[in-house]
């Protein structure tokens, strides 16, 4: 297949979280770079955060009705089968009346039915593949893509090894040569240039037992004078905004995660792909807690890639309470440890990886630059 630049049409589908919308949207603006007369369509999931992120970066978005398995309330999951056989006739219907030359998928809910509707019609379909252990679905639809775009090693256990190209996640491109000053993003903060800072993320969503593990130290935060940037998700806001103070600076959501980054000396995370594809490229000490109630328990998979090469502290969520206060100071009171963690995280950043994808789409379908 010869394209001509101008008349290249595209269907990006990804999201649920952050994770999965912002690589879906580097894709979108490297494609546009390259080819500014380019047609991109993103398909999501109704009611999810890329209905509203996909437009407020300028791309039109179908929605689909669809939800992943509820796996801790089984009953939930009554109308899923009815989700599910709605959104791949809706899908059909989007791919034959768009016309793609090819369809990307990141992940998330809506992603299943686009790639399979795609591959019906034999359209060339590509996956971008963000953990170390991938869902169902991802496995049975990389029998009929193209290539499989990965992050990790290892993934010839799930894939055909010819298709698997190590690219790295795509990130925000915001986060690409970071330069901003440590001293002035504690100032954007409101907070000390001399003491030390722990940055807590629990992902776009927020992490409920996280949050409560930091309730649980706030005060030692506090008597050991250190200050804290706690990100707390919109859920949980509410329940601990009141402790906000000079030293513990509490908010639902980072809009500005660039300066966030910049103003700590360490970082308490979840484990999600996108989140660690950052964190590499940031290059601090990190305590990573994956979440178990993620399919595959693939967050778990992703944090032992780091913390096997000393890039990162593994925490388990059942020991969070416990030890959370422990690993915090092995950290900051050991330049030798903090010092190895930053040095091997930084070794595993990928920060080529979205124009290694695009480049790929282009050189397989023989789109013309």
């Amino acid at each position: 297949m010869t394209k001509d630049q101008k008349h290249i049409k595209a269907i990006i589908s990804g999201g649920g979280t952050g994770g999965h919308i912002f690589p879906a949207l580097s894709i979108a603006n490297e494609i546009k770079r390259r080819y500014p007369d380019a047609e991109i369509l993103f398909v999501g999931a109704k009611g999810r955060m890329e209905m509203e992120k996909i437009p407020a970066n300028g791309y039109p978005i179908e929605g689909l009705w669809i939800s992943g398995i509820n796996r801790k309330k089984m009953w939930k999951n009554i109308s899923f089968p009815f989700k599910l056989i709605s959104s791949i006739w809706k899908a059909k219907k989007i791919v034959k009346n768009f016309k793609p030359d090819f369809v990307i998928g990141t992940g998330g809910f809506a992603s299943g039915p686009v790639l399979y509707a795609a591959q019906q019609k034999g359209i060339p379909t590509f996956i971008q593949e963000q953990n170390s252990y991938p869902g169902i679905t991802n496995k049975l639809l990389a029998k009929k893509a193209r290539k499989i775009y990965t992050a990790y090693d290892g993934l010839q256990r799930f894939f055909e090894a010819r298709k698997i190209i190590k690219t790295g996640n795509p990130i925000r491109q915001d986060l690409h040569n970071l330069k901003i000053d440590h001293n002035i993003a504690l100032k954007k903060f409101d907070l000390a240039p001399d003491k030390k800072t722990i940055l807590s993320i629990g992902g776009s969503l927020g992490a409920h037992p996280l949050n409560d593990a930091i309730m649980n130290i706030i005060e030692k935060i506090k008597e050991k004078d250190y200050q804290i940037i706690w990100q707390t998700g919109k859920n949980d806001f509410d329940q601990y905004k009141q402790l906000s103070d000079k030293q513990i600076k509490i908010m639902p959501f980072i809009s500005n995660m660039p300066e966030a980054y910049a103003a700590a000396d360490l970082i308490i995370s979840r484990a999600g792909a996108g989140t660690i594809s950052e964190l590499t490229l940031i290059g601090k000490p990190v305590i990573l807690v994956p979440s178990p109630y993620v399919a595959e328990d693939h967050q778990t998979k992703n944090a032992q890639a780091l913390a096997k090469n000393d890039a990162a502290i593994l925490l388990p969520e059942k020991k969070m309470k416990k030890e959370l206060w422990q690993k915090i100071n092995e950290i900051f009171e050991n330049k030798e440890v903090a010092n190895n963690l930053s040095v091997n995280i930084k070794k595993m950043a990928m920060p080529e990886a979205t124009k290694l994808i695009v480049d790929d789409v282009v050189r397989e379908l023989k789109i013309k630059s």
